[in-house]
């Protein structure tokens, strides 16, 4: 029997999901005026590699009021000073592909009065997951929600992100708050029992990070985040009033996608990039950026030290067909947020691919760095010779490096768990379906190694993993089209999630979730995409069918389940919807399961959700 070649990806566009029913037909033609306007007045700097210039792709995802009020009133005020008003709305147009009155939204809210936006003493128990402890278990005292009531949980309210195809920042509770960022750049902190504004800060670009809350020594109480745009933030916690903000990196496709990890009033940044995507332009010359964590002062913003996964920087190492510069090397971006192993005084992260030829011995790695300088301790690459960039979609793009791939990225952050013996080991997912140990001290020594998935560019494990003790939960993607032209056999694919015993490498349970999409969603996927989240007696997970699902610990059995895929009525009246889950992981706090839903990139469902439940919705 023939099999059907998947077709590859023909325009970057393809990317970009929309809701079918809000913006079919909306598309903007390339004869619109605003791509004149953008080729006169914008191209020379944003298609000519300039620092701090993203391409129009790059641009294009960013909120059409992000990018309205930069030239209006932001860093390109001059630059964009000859336009007209009607100019300028031309040219987000042209970006966002969406009329302009549908596409610039303002902020919604209704603002918290009385008891509702008083704020409770912080906790430090209250600091779980990601920016404290990359495990991601909620302990009962803090999660306050019993296995046994699980079945009874019920929708309590949900907010809309206003004008967003995206809700992807992982929501954190504290002091009787959500502080959860937005694709506009709204960072809010919602009263977690009303749903109210008890404030709202708008930072540069989309904050996609989780905020991460913590008690400096001598500030108080603030609240950290990065953008996409690679500005770092630290705010009041109880006011929203900015205290600092600095730039992380100064590359034009630098992004910050890993939520920063708080220690001992340093704040640990890790720093991505978008880059893999102009390098699908044939005339790109591919590529500088170098993945990074910087370690910043929590006080003011300082750099304390700046480690880089890539140690040299990139130089001219050849041409393609074109005749187009390839710069090497480059890539091993950081976007995931670092471990901290504070006895050993370490900190740790893994590395994506190299973007150029030839791949270096940074890419696909876990690394550790002294906590205190930065220096280098160890290195232990997991998948050799990996470099790619989304020219590797496209057919006979010579910009493809020669590696081709495989795309492998030391996706998730690495668990660190102490063992019954009382060592501690480094466990960690893989995006070709591999979880494995090492030991945290050295890295030298693989203590186990178990394939659970098939894996692919957007296969494996992806963005995070969590663990109960010396149970650790693996979610699986394993998307069978990835849009690249690449055939994946669909009876290897494994989307679910699985329980590994992390002393022995052992399959405790695995759930293989049955697709449940149907024909008419083809950006459906039953694969587990997000981060889980582990309490007392379960794991809760978001897939990209949107469904939300909550696993037996003991067995993986599906205690309960909802279908966020819809649209829901929202506290502050703004039309919402859901969809994929990606990127951003459940959040259990305070007898509340709060989640995010909508991933409208990479050919993922959108939505502009955030979903609130409760035992019986009180």
């Amino acid at each position: 029997m023939s099999v059907e070649q998947p077709a590859a990806l023909s325009s970057l566009d393809e990317m970009r999901s929309r809701r079918p029913s809000t913006f079919s037909g909306n598309g903007l033609s390339d004869s619109h005026r605003g791509a004149e306007l953008y080729a006169q007045h914008c191209a020379s700097c944003h298609e000519g590699q300039v620092y701090k210039a993203p391409n129009a792709y790059w641009l294009g995802i960013m909120s059409a009021k992000n990018l309205y009020n930069t030239m209006a009133s932001g860093i390109m005020q001059q630059q964009a000073s000859a336009l007209s008003e009607q100019e300028r709305r031309e040219i987000v147009e042209h970006l966002v592909q969406q009329p302009f009155e549908e596409a610039f939204v303002e902020p919604k809210y209704l603002a918290c009065k009385g008891e509702a936006e008083k704020f409770s003493a912080f906790r430090e128990v209250e600091r779980t997951g990601w920016g404290a402890d990359t495990r991601r278990f909620v302990p009962k005292d803090v999660a306050k929600l019993d296995k046994g009531d699980i079945s009874r949980l019920r929708l309590k309210w949900s907010f809309g992100f206003p004008g967003a195809m995206r809700a992807r920042s992982q929501p954190t509770v504290a002091m009787g708050a959500i502080f959860v960022g937005s694709q506009d750049g709204t960072v809010y902190a919602l009263d977690l029992e009303s749903g109210c504004v008890r404030w709202a800060y708008e930072a540069s670009a989309e904050v996609r990070t989780g905020v991460v809350i913590a008690n400096h020594s001598v500030l108080g109480e603030l609240a950290f985040f990065g953008d996409l745009i690679a500005n770092v933030y630290a705010v009041k916690a109880t006011t929203g009033e900015l205290v600092w903000k600095v730039s992380a990196d100064n590359h034009h496709s630098a992004t910050i996608t890993g939520t920063p990890a708080f220690y001992d009033d340093r704040l640990y940044v890790p720093v991505s990039s978008l880059e893999v995507i102009p390098a699908a332009d044939p005339k790109y010359e591919c590529c500088t950026f170098r993945g990074h964590v910087l370690a910043l002062d929590a006080s003011d913003g300082q750099i304390a030290w700046d480690s880089y996964s890539v140690d040299l920087e990139s130089a001219h190492v050849g041409e393609t067909s074109l005749g187009t510069r390839i710069m090497a090397p480059s890539g091993a971006p950081v976007w995931t947020s670092p471990t901290i192993f504070a006895s050993a005084n370490m900190l740790i992260f893994g590395s994506g691919e190299n973007y150029s030829s030839p791949a270096d011995g940074n890419s696909d790695s876990i690394i550790a760095v002294r906590l205190d300088t930065g220096e280098r301790i160890w290195q232990r690459q997991n998948v050799e010779g990996d470099a790619w960039n989304v020219a590797c979609m496209m057919e006979d793009n010579p910009n493809c490096p020669k590696e081709d791939g495989p795309d492998h990225d030391q996706a998730s952050s690495p668990l660190l768990i102490s063992t019954s013996s009382g060592d501690s080991i480094l466990v960690a997912g893989q995006k070709d379906g591999r979880v494995f140990a090492i030991d945290a001290e050295t890295g030298k020594r693989k203590l186990w190694e178990v394939d659970i998935a098939r894996g692919s560019i957007q296969g494996g494990v992806h963005f995070g993993m969590a663990a109960d003790g010396t149970k650790v939960y693996a979610p699986v993607n394993d998307m069978n089209d990835t849009r690249n032209g690449e055939w994946l056999d669909p009876e290897k694919a494994r989307p679910g999630i699985t329980a590994i015993d992390a002393e022995t490498g052992e399959v405790l349970w695995s759930h293989i979730q049955e697709d449940v999409c149907g024909e008419d969603r083809p950006t459906c996927d039953p694969g587990i995409s997000a981060p889980v989240t582990a309490i007392p007696g379960a794991v809760v997970a978001g897939h990209l069918d949107g469904f939300l699902r909550i696993y037996d610990n003991e067995t993986g059995s599906i205690l309960w389940e909802r279908d966020t895929a819809r649209g829901f009525d929202t506290v502050n009246g703004v039309d919402a919807f859901g969809g994929s889950m990606s990127g951003a992981g459940p959040t259990v706090a305070q007898g509340h399961l709060i989640a995010n839903s909508g991933y409208g990139l990479y050919f993922h469902e959108p939505g502009n959700a955030l979903l609130v439940y409760s035992v019986d919705g009180r």
